[in-house]
């Protein structure tokens, strides 16, 4: 939230914000050269044209250290969330994208440029509040750098700038109390530890509670047939019964972050056109969020699991 943002960084932002035309997130990332921007709006880090990285920053966790310079700690944790808890499979596969693209300016000994955003939420809740938005994203023209990279501590530092500068060590420790280093057994830990001992049953229930009130929640009509064996749980219609789509629901979360499909589902999914995938991550937890694939696409599902 801008409350949560220092001043400087936040005036810089604003100034950025009226003085550029105004577009959507998405756009922006759009414009530095992701074409595929629109199918990943909830990444922080895209790989552009001429093997550009861009990445979010974070503008609550941005620091200003000696003489001005702004850095932020960037956790090389993929388990766990800035606010504490564990990620859900989703999560964990941005994170590991996110890291795996700073780590390869690393190795490349390049920058990279940086889209500096604001939350709408307070920033703990980055990951656990479903009204988790993107408040304010401007395009930052100055360059960022990996200063330092240690796989150990699970910690790297970003910098705004020219190379030759790292924050001390007294700046290091006022930044990690902003919180954007998580710890590890931090959350709920009853919380934590229902979603691990939640079996596949429960999640799957989970999911599918999700999903019928999503799509009942905007008006559609969501059948189960789940018992019938037909290659697929819901069919989905509209308001004149019309139907829409016919949906495999799988749920993850900590305890259970993958899934198979049945070989009914594999092959209603090849003959059926109105047949998708629908993953409901961290069904169990309070952040759940689902994604839907085509037949096409299911593969790349986050906890898809191939037959043996």
């Amino acid at each position: 939230m801008d409350k949560e943002v220092d001043p400087k960084v936040l005036a810089v932002i604003d100034e950025m914000r009226l003085s550029g035309p105004r577009l959507t997130p998405v756009e922006i990332v759009a414009k530095m050269g992701v074409f595929d921007a629109r199918e990943k709006p909830f990444d922080h880090a895209w790989l552009a044209t001429g093997d550009n990285v861009i990445a979010t920053i974070w503008a609550e966790f941005v620091n200003i250290g000696d003489g001005g310079r702004w850095f932020c700690l960037e956790s090389l944790d993929t388990q766990h969330r800035v606010g504490g808890g564990v990620r859900s499979p989703q999560q964990i596969q941005r994170a590991k994208d996110r890291r795996a693209l700073l780590k390869r300016t690393v190795d490349a000994g390049q920058g990279f440029r940086a889209v500096l955003q604001t939350n709408r939420v307070a920033i703990a809740e980055l990951e656990s509040n479903k009204s988790a938005k993107v408040s304010t994203r401007v395009r930052d023209d100055a360059e960022w750098h990996v200063a330092s990279w240690d796989s150990d501590q699970q910690l790297a530092i970003l910098v705004r700038g020219a190379r030759g500068w790292v924050p001390g060590e007294a700046d290091i420790q006022a930044a990690k109390a902003r919180g954007s280093v998580p710890v590890a057994a931090a959350g709920d830990p009853a919380a934590a530890a229902a979603e691990r001992s939640a079996s596949r049953e429960e999640v799957q229930a989970a999911a599918m509670d999700y999903v019928m009130r999503h799509f009942k929640g905007y008006g559609y009509n969501a059948e189960d047939v789940s018992s019938q064996k037909l290659g697929y749980d819901l069919e989905v219609s509209n308001a004149k019964g019309a139907k829409l789509l016919r949906v495999v629901v799988k749920g993850t979360s900590t305890g259970v972050p993958s899934f198979r499909l049945t070989s009914e589902e594999r092959a209603s999914s090849a003959r059926e056109p109105l047949w998708r995938l629908l993953v409901v991550a961290d069904a169990i937890g309070t952040a759940a969020q689902h994604k839907i694939y085509k037949p096409s696409e299911m593969e790349q599902a986050p906890g898809f699991e191939p037959l043996d």
